[in-house]
């Protein structure tokens, strides 16, 4: 199965990246629907979409607005999206109130139950983290394979057991070691505390994402920090794909 990163920034897109977004086409999931979500629609692999939200903050959320075309053209039967009651009630009462965008692109909303079962047998679970507002941390599981996405929260190690032994762990990390004062002013990650998430949750290869944007051509996030700690660590970067 392919993983595509369409979106590894945070907070607003720069001329590197956009802001968060990660497609699995060959199942048509999504999750999260910031300003790279525009990106999906060139990707689109299935009939049918199914869009999860960790949160409701606006570059997470922003490209459901991008979607209109592929929504209305006849190219999918059907995209839902789905998160808690709080975030869906901000999707639909914010973002696409009449004044702020008033084409309804005809997605179905939908309350995540305890488990989601996914296209090609997956099982997608979810827990809350620690953020400003909320967020919640997904994590699918299929015969052989796992992966979990864990975004916009302070890597404290209060979830190691919901990420224990996935194969692919993504992880916000929107600080270097310099800022972990920042990181949990903000609610956010830093590159350390990051890296001893995935050891001590024996994830088995971790990609960071979710990089503060006023850092365009040099993330400041150091892969010797992570690696010294977790050596199976990668930057992601927008539009790299992996297989797992």
């Amino acid at each position: 199965m392919r993983l595509h990163f369409l979106g590894t920034g945070g907070y607003h897109p720069n001329e590197r990246r956009h802001t968060a977004c990660l497609m699995l086409p060959e199942v048509g999931v999504v999750f999260d629907a910031g300003t790279s979500f525009f990106r999906v629609g060139d990707r689109l692999a299935t009939r049918e979409l199914h869009v999860f939200l960790t949160h409701a903050h606006l570059d997470h959320i922003a490209g459901l607005t991008y979607f209109i075309v592929p929504m209305l053209s006849g190219r999918l039967d059907r995209a839902v999206v789905y998160s808690t009651p709080e975030y869906l009630s901000a999707v639909q009462t914010h973002l696409f109130a009449q004044p702020v965008f008033p084409v309804n692109p005809g997605y179905e909303f939908r309350q995540l139950e305890r488990h989601v079962a996914l296209p090609g047998g997956g099982l997608l679970t979810h827990r809350r983290l620690n953020h400003p507002g909320g967020a919640l941390g997904f994590r699918v599981d299929w015969p052989g394979k796992s992966l979990a996405y864990v975004t916009d929260t302070v890597a404290d190690g209060s979830y190691a057991d919901f990420v224990k032994g996935v194969e692919v762990l993504i992880h916000e990390c929107n600080f270097s070691d310099e800022g972990a004062a920042w990181a949990e002013k903000t609610g956010h990650s830093y590159t350390s505390a990051v890296a001893r998430t995935a050891r001590d949750a024996g994830a088995k290869r971790l990609f960071l994402t979710h990089f503060d944007p006023q850092h365009v051509e040099d993330d400041p996030i150091s892969l010797n920090t992570a690696r010294a700690i977790f050596p199976a660590t990668e930057l992601a970067e927008d539009l790299m794909e992996i297989e797992f």
